[in-house]
């Protein structure tokens, strides 16, 4: 069954605010085989203009993808979260991602299409730091596959 089009442009609360960690950008940038120094080291991070160590570029996935989660499992949606995969992602960044940041994302439904059978949701979060500024935002498509038929 198609998803609500009337759903387009809902918008949820933001997240609780999530306080990113040097620790977290090493464990990320080692964990997407990243070595750039200004991940990991302070001293490379000042000598390259940041005030602390930076993360990855795709670091706020991991922000933006729990903070969509409010949009999957709002009931009265109705995606089978089941059925789903991972179409797209991108991000368009004003500044990089700092250690001590602490984030908050608000998801917005942006699109909702129908394609052979199989629902495309389209999320934006929008990534704001402590004092309101907007830091990223990222754009999530996500594809409820077709149920397969008898």
């Amino acid at each position: 069954m198609a998803l609500d089009q009337s759903f387009v442009g809902r918008t949820y609360p933001p997240t609780d605010p999530y306080e990113v960690g040097r620790e977290k950008i090493r464990e990320f940038a080692e964990a997407v085989g990243d070595a750039n120094p200004v991940y990991t080291d302070p001293e490379a991070a000042k000598a390259h203009g940041y005030a602390d160590v930076i993360a990855p570029p795709t670091f706020v996935f991991s922000i933006t993808f729990k903070a969509a989660g409010q949009v999957v499992e709002d009931p009265q949606l109705g995606l089978d979260y089941s059925r789903v995969v991972h179409g797209d992602q991108k991000f368009s960044y004003v500044r990089p991602v700092r250690a001590g940041d602490r984030l908050t994302v608000t998801s917005t439904i942006e699109a909702i299409k129908s394609l052979a059978g199989n629902d495309i949701l389209d999320i934006r979060g929008e990534v704001h730091d402590e004092a309101g500024e907007h830091v990223v935002t990222a754009w999530t498509k996500l594809v409820a596959r077709a149920a397969e038929e008898a």
